[in-house]
């Protein structure tokens, strides 16, 4: 256990002396999060920004076409996916469709654990997006949005980013994953958290990125956690049976899902696949 308890030891100390290099935002995520909180930006001027990144431009498009959006004529510039979006939700989708950019490194060992995080974090997304669009359409006077639970649901494990990071210096950690996964669970969290804060998230990322795996804060009223939690669920995140049950049944009873094993269904599967395809 070694070779985990220094990687843990350092982790730890540097959270505590806040020395830990966090991950930054992509530049053109931050020039929309910026130009979204400019009172006088306008369309025309939020899609020149985002046309100056053409992975953005491909996924906002993608966005814009997708069934959560409902839409059945095809855009097929940024000015019209834009427009189709709305400012308002620019802001979260735009940060969101970026993010995949934070998820790299030069080392081959930590770029294949990050590819597989990456990969398990949209596998999530997709499924509280897909239960999020199912909500929405039952309950049109919610708080709740699918713009926000789109950033949020690609967020809430950004925490493992620094840690696999700090792993790339204690190579024998990769060599037992049962090591990284130990320090993953124990600190992702909170690292989360200070990632969110970092990058002048809300209040409510932050509380996402911490808690999402904290299953002793159970929210009574529906809560972005449920949707992130139930992605959870369906990828096998979450181990004990019986938790899983008693979370699907309060899912139930909430009204995320229509019935317990709901998830199940192939109606369900190929929704999580049609929104997956935003990210891929």
């Amino acid at each position: 256990m070694a070779a985990s308890n220094a990687l843990y030891t350092i982790l730890t100390e540097k959270i505590n002396q806040d020395t830990l290099v966090l991950p930054t935002l992509p530049e053109v995520a931050l020039k929309v999060r910026a130009a979204a909180d400019d009172p006088e930006i306008n369309l025309s001027q939020m899609s020149d920004i985002i046309a100056q990144d053409p992975a953005l431009s491909l996924g906002m498009l993608k966005v814009a076409n997708s069934a959560i959006l409902g839409r059945s004529v095809k855009v097929e510039t940024v000015p019209q996916a834009v427009t189709r979006i709305g400012l308002q939700q620019i802001k979260s989708i735009a940060t969101a469709m970026a993010l995949e950019q934070v998820f790299v490194s030069d080392n081959d060992i930590v770029k294949l654990y990050m590819k597989k995080s990456w990969a398990k974090t949209i596998d999530i997304a997709s499924v509280a997006i897909s239960l999020m669009t199912l909500y929405l359409k039952e309950n049109k006077r919610t708080s709740l949005s699918l713009d926000t639970i789109t950033l949020a649901a690609l967020v809430h494990n950004i925490g493992v980013l620094p840690i696999l990071t700090e792993a790339e210096n204690h190579p024998d950690v990769f060599a037992n994953p049962t090591f990284l996964q130990q320090a993953i669970i124990k600190l992702s969290g909170r690292i989360g958290g200070a990632i969110t804060r970092a990058w002048g998230f809300s209040d409510e990322f932050t509380l996402l990125a911490e808690s999402w795996s904290d299953l002793t804060i159970l929210p009574n009223e529906v809560h972005y956690l449920d949707f992130i939690r139930a992605g959870a669920i369906y990828h096998d995140v979450f181990k004990n049976e019986t938790t899983k049950e008693a979370l699907l049944a309060n899912y139930t009873k909430k009204g995320i899902l229509p019935e317990v094993d709901y998830m199940q269904c192939d109606e369900f599967s190929a929704m999580c696949a049609e929104v997956k395809t935003m990210f891929t």
